[in-house]
């Protein structure tokens, strides 16, 4: 195992986002605020000698208000030279009195603003920041870059190389636990390092043409489970969010889900040759005298200094690699090819449940696996149709960033939770004498292996009961390399009468969109073979014995979409919804024996 890499990013963010109407004291709005100001720098203070107290380098992301501040200045000057630390530029912390002053406007996210005011306040920061050091930064970030805001920061700014450039999940679930006000929409894009595509920061970059010159870091470390499942925002590495889940004993004021989650992401390295990253960043505004999330300034305090504490053990046992930000760059380079997938069999740590959730992303597709359901996919990504999707004002999607999904359980539903329609998913349903089981309501765990370019999991076999039979199925579910597809074994390992014969229906539920409401379904196209089904919500069937291949176009999202399958008697078939549940479905029914299995394939491609 490699050390376990974690990057430490720091921000003097003069006029943190959340602290101004808390130091206020109910006045009026005031960014300008003394005491603000000096609060603010006094976090920032605290927090860089709690890292380096243990040792710790870390990246100081200067925002915008920073760069007017000499005293900021100079100690990220100062750090710089004392501890290594790596002086870069945040394009968060924009609001301040210069640039309310001087763009005339509120707005402080920038990938929202027209490309024209993302080029002037890009040249505007970066150039600010060249005054007051003398060199262009090599880091930078936000909670979101776009691509076409990437690409024209590599373009002139060629020294950057790292940027913070989303946020794992932070899309309706986050939207809807934030009183419908935060509108940062960007679900679907990786949870770990990647290298972005030049046609959309989420999907990485399959090969050199593709590369947008830089090495994208999410902007929290997150729970892969307890996020998926709900709100993101109280479930990370950074010791605010878990104080906001309120995962801590309230009397000892211990929290031991923290270090469990930063164990969880150590032990990412059986699943990636070895390599495992965190990152831990944290605004001055989560360390508020005030106090926040009903948690006063010494709990705040204490969960900050132990957070770095415990990174500090690790450095000193040999296990951790403090990087900056251009450090890390420079080595995931050096580690990582452009089709390496990165890979978390990830387990609950909080709710005892024993649920297990299986990630999978490379430059094809980000998948997610539920043992809970049998193995199903609950979460499919076409990052192979490297979707171009510009965002910001004067776009067609002003704030949602989000990449598009087929599979969604949380937006769309999953396994049957209504008396009418269905959700997305890839499943099985095996029948007999008039029965169904679907493999959703078999509970399983999954083992990891590799071979060669294959990921693979294994599936425990899960024992199904029919009337007057019984029978244990297998799964194994492998993931190539370079290949934009996912292969399904199914196997019949025991079964109580060896004569009987079993019906398998291999199927996959799918839609697009990014939130929870419909899109227009009429662009799709089913088919199956050569015979072809435009949708019209009329809930028609296509079906073919022996079928080379079922599929769908969706030209909303550039994506085509088809299973393929190996098996005894097999016949394809797709179908589309209506107006209730406006989903379609492809999929492969085939008969099973003792010992006898079927394979099938999902692949992904760009369709125009």
């Amino acid at each position: 195992m490699q050390p376990f890499i974690v990057n430490i990013i720091h921000r003097p963010e003069l006029v943190p986002e959340y602290a101004e109407k808390v130091t206020g004291h109910g006045k009026a709005e005031d960014i300008g605020r003394k005491a603000l100001l000096t609060e603010s720098l006094d976090i920032f203070k605290l927090q860089q000698d709690c890292a380096h107290r243990n040792g710790l380098k870390t990246t100081i992301q200067m925002t915008y208000a920073s760069l007017f501040n000499a005293e900021a200045v100079a100690l990220a000057k100062e750090h710089h030279a004392q501890y290594g630390d790596e002086i870069a530029l945040s394009l968060l912390g924009l609001p301040c009195k210069e640039f309310r002053e001087k763009y005339h406007t509120r707005d402080f996210c920038i990938w929202m603003f027209s490309m024209e005011d993302k080029k002037a306040i890009v040249r505007d920061v970066f150039g600010k920041f060249r005054e007051c050091f003398g060199f262009y930064p090599e880091s930078t970030g936000s909670y979101y870059l776009d691509a076409g805001l990437i690409n024209f920061i590599k373009a002139e700014y060629p020294s950057v190389k790292c940027a913070v450039a989303t946020c794992w999940e932070e899309g309706p679930k986050a939207y809807h636990t934030c009183n419908n006000s935060w509108f940062t929409l960007m679900d679907g894009g990786p949870w770990a390092p990647w290298i972005p595509s030049k046609q959309n920061t989420h999907a990485p970059a399959a090969n050199e043409a593709e590369d947008s010159g830089i090495v994208a870091i999410p902007h929290l470390s997150r729970d892969l489970l307890a996020c998926y499942d709900g709100n993101g925002s109280n479930f990370g590495t950074h010791p605010q969010n878990v104080l906001r889940g309120m995962i801590y004993d309230t009397k000892t004021w211990e929290y031991p889900y923290l270090y469990n989650l930063i164990d969880q992401y150590r032990s990412l390295g059986k699943f990636n040759d070895g390599y495992a990253y965190n990152m831990m960043f944290v605004g001055p505004g989560w360390l508020n005298k005030m106090g926040r999330w009903e948690q006063p300034f010494e709990l705040l305090k204490k969960s900050y200094e132990d957070g770095c504490a415990y990174y500090g053990k690790l450095k000193r046992e040999g296990k951790l690699a403090d990087m900056t930000m251009a450090e890390f760059a420079d080595h995931y380079r050096k580690i990582r090819t452009y089709t390496t997938p990165e890979c978390a069999l990830w387990r609950d740590i909080l709710y005892g449940s024993k649920k297990q959730l299986f990630w999978y992303c490379d430059p094809f597709m980000r998948a997610c696996v539920n043992m809970d359901q049998g193995g199903a996919i609950v979460d499919l990504r076409p990052y192979a149709a490297k979707l171009e999707w510009p965002v910001g004002i004067g776009t067609k999607h002003v704030q949602d960033a989000s990449y598009p999904y087929l599979i969604q359980e949380k937006y769309r539903a999953g396994y049957f939770t209504h008396y009418a329609g269905e959700g997305t998913v890839r499943s099985a349903k095996l029948r007999y004498n008039g029965e169904e089981v679907d493999l959703c309501l078999c509970r399983t765990k999954a083992h990891f292996s590799r071979d060669g370019g294959c990921r693979r999991l294994t599936l425990d076999p899960v024992e199904i009961a029919f009337e007057g039979l019984i029978l244990k199925l297998e799964t194994v579910i492998t993931f190539m390399e370079g290949d934009s597809s996912i292969r399904y074994d199914r196997r019949i390992v025991e079964i109580s009468d060896p004569a009987a014969q079993v019906e398998i229906d291999e199927y996959m539920v799918a839609s697009y969109g990014t939130t929870e409401y419909p899109e227009d379904m009429t662009p799709l196209t089913l088919a199956v073979d050569g015979e072809e089904l435009r949708y019209a919500y009329r809930c028609r069937e296509l079906t073919r014995a022996n079928a080379g291949r079922v599929r769908c176009t969706l030209p909303p999202i550039e994506t085509r979409v088809e299973l393929t399958c190996e098996g005894r008697n097999r016949t394809g078939y797709a179908r589309e919804g209506y107006a209730f549940s406006p989903v379609f479905t492809l999929g492969y029914t085939a008969t099973l024996t003792a010992k006898e299995g079927v394979t099938t394939w999902l692949r992904l491609e760009k369709a125009n």
